[in-house]
């Protein structure tokens, strides 16, 4: 049985996110790396590291998520994460809110050190929003403040994986409650037309 066809509650997905030295996967860094797996409500693996870019963080971006160089300048690179979060990503679902971003930086890094990110299904927290709800704003921190979750830590790695699960579980419910049972329907709701499940 492919992920696609699993049923929601069986499959694991993986939320992602990642912070960089800048908005540019070619020229930019990442200098902080975090993922969450879960299987229904249970949490089956978590990562959680700063990265050592390898290039200055620069202070207006050291501003937004709070990553110095000094912070990362014992981490190990990029090369010495991989394998671990290869390991968490494999047979699961991608997740991540604006996640062409956070996959740009990922294939670039993964690619810089050999490795290549694995062909995954992806589901993006940004889409959904955009097409199936009426939020004031779809940032990430902004959707977790309207939906009363706490967005305490927005931009760093690891506090951005768990606002993105807990929006992505509130997503779901609804998409549930509309007949929603495997990752393929999960994913033709995120991916096509609004469906009015939920929308304010």
């Amino acid at each position: 049985m492919s992920t696609r066809e699993q049923k929601i509650d069986d499959a694991v997905f993986t939320f992602i996110d990642v912070e960089t030295t800048g908005l540019s996967p070619r020229s930019a860094r990442v200098c902080e790396v975090a993922a969450v797996s879960f299987r229904g409500a249970q949490r089956v693996g978590t990562l959680s590291e700063l990265v050592n870019p390898g290039v200055p963080i620069p202070p207006e971006v050291s501003r937004i998520h709070g990553i110095t160089d000094s912070m990362v300048r014992n981490s190990p690179s990029f090369g010495g994460v991989a394998p671990r979060l290869l390991d968490m990503l494999e047979n699961s679902v991608l997740v991540a809110h604006n996640a062409e971003f956070d996959l740009g930086f990922l294939r670039e890094e993964l690619s810089r050190v050999g490795l290549r990110l694995p062909d995954l299904p992806v589901v993006d927290t940004l889409a959904i929003a955009k097409k199936n709800w009426k939020f004031q704003s779809n940032r990430l921190g902004s959707i977790a403040a309207e939906l009363n979750i706490s967005n305490e830590g927005w931009h760093r790695a690891l506090s951005d994986v768990e606002m993105t699960r807990k929006i992505f579980e509130h997503f779901i419910a609804a998409f549930k409650a509309a007949g929603a049972v495997t990752v393929d329907d999960l994913i033709s709701r995120a991916a096509g037309p609004g469906t009015g499940a939920g929308r304010r």
